[in-house]
């Protein structure tokens, strides 16, 4: 059987609410969550990869359109291990950049002290004219 709060048209629903709904705590369980981003056979996409799938599409991989949402809604545990995917994969995003940032100051730091090493040979060069 199913039932109707505030409606008595409840589709395809054991429950349909007409309404808010309120509670402390609700529990959704699902079969599959998102750690899978993790794992060492992920095929992380190229940032430019995601970059020209907003520009056309407007809307993130993996992530439904706001067309598909206001035509179908969301199922909350399942948006929930979506929008997890997209935190872990900007973390991955994050780390790669810091270990970038990292070797590129490691480098900038080795040509300032190069630089310097050549304005003194330089200045001795000239001294000696």
């Amino acid at each position: 059987a199913s039932v109707g709060i505030g409606t008595s048209e409840t589709g395809t629903h054991k429950l349909a609410v007409d309404g808010t709904i309120g509670a402390r705590e609700i529990v959704v369980e699902t079969v599959e969550w998102s750690d899978f981003v993790f794992k060492k056979d992920y095929e992380l996409k190229d940032l430019e990869e995601v970059e020209n799938f907003i520009e056309e599409n407007n809307h993130l991989p993996d992530i439904p359109s706001e067309k598909e949402v206001l035509e179908n809604g969301i199922q909350v545990g399942e948006m929930n291990a979506k929008l997890l995917q997209k935190i872990e994969e900007l973390t991955l995003y994050m780390i790669e950049q810091n270990k970038e940032t990292k070797a590129m100051k490691a480098q900038l730091e080795n040509l300032a002290k190069e630089n310097k090493e050549l304005k003194v040979k330089i200045t001795k060069l000239e001294t000696t004219e």
